[in-house]
């Protein structure tokens, strides 16, 4: 059921102590609900994904959303700050995790909290969310194509980062993998790795694979949306999270 909400930008403390600019939706239902951060994409902190923050909220869940580039720009037009962020090569991953623990602990303090705490992100972002889930206290995580948890970055690519494949040992809750056949980043070669590794360290997940889509299926203003893999991919978010985060 779609309830109504209420969205607004606040400030929590990230890694080293620095404020967060970031995004909070929550549903009026006053009711103990369970928490998600939502990880932008390398596009950064748009309208796209704060538009998902807010159907979070609206199917009854606290859901935040930090941008990661407050400190490259802070206060810019996202199209600026995400300029600045892959000049930088991207957000570096120690500092994702302090933002990532500090959103989930924002999460757990607020009123209607259950405890519960899950996250999701999607391009970059899915990548990020796998790497709190292996980090950070969390009790669910969606990787929605996240590009190079195998793998590295070609030479000249915007993001600059180090594959997170050797980390699944640490992954502390179970993980939901959504992903396109024809995408190449991750290419299905890289889920098949990635879900070889997850298996092998006994670790709960469950992946799906859409042959008919690529990068970024979920992103309704895209030439690359495709609706009925976006609509099956949202059905299993919400069973998925609908199991890990109830209270």
């Amino acid at each position: 059921m779609i309830g109504d909400l209420r969205a607004e930008t606040i400030h929590f403390p990230g890694a080293g102590g620095d404020l967060v600019e970031a995004y909070l939706a929550q549903p009026l239902d006053a009711r103990p609900t369970g928490g998600v951060i939502v990880v932008h994409h390398m596009p950064g902190y748009d309208e796209g994904t704060l538009e998902m923050t807010r159907r979070f909220a609206a199917h009854g869940y606290l859901a935040v959303c930090p941008n990661l580039y407050t400190r490259e720009a802070p206060g810019a037009d996202p199209d600026d700050a995400a300029a600045a962020a892959r000049a930088a090569g991207g957000v570096p991953d120690e500092r994702f995790i302090g933002d990532a623990a500090g959103a989930a602990a924002y999460l757990r303090a607020l009123p209607a909290a259950n405890g519960r705490v899950g996250s999701i992100g999607y391009c970059s972002g899915g990548r990020q969310s796998f790497l709190a889930a292996c980090t950070v206290d969390l009790d669910a995580a969606v990787d929605c194509y996240g590009a190079f948890v195998v793998g590295t970055p070609p030479e000249g690519f915007p993001l600059q980062v180090g594959p997170l494949v050797d980390r699944v040992g640490d992954l502390r809750c179970p993980l939901l993998g959504l992903f396109g056949g024809e995408d190449s980043y991750p290419s299905p070669a890289d889920t098949a790795v990635l879900e070889q590794a997850l298996t092998a360290a006994g670790k709960p997940f469950e992946f799906h694979t859409y042959d008919d889509a690529g990068h970024a299926f979920f992103a309704t203003d895209r030439p690359s949306y495709r609706p009925m893999a976006a609509k099956d991919g949202w059905q299993r978010i919400w069973a998925f999270f609908g199991r890990h985060l109830s209270a």
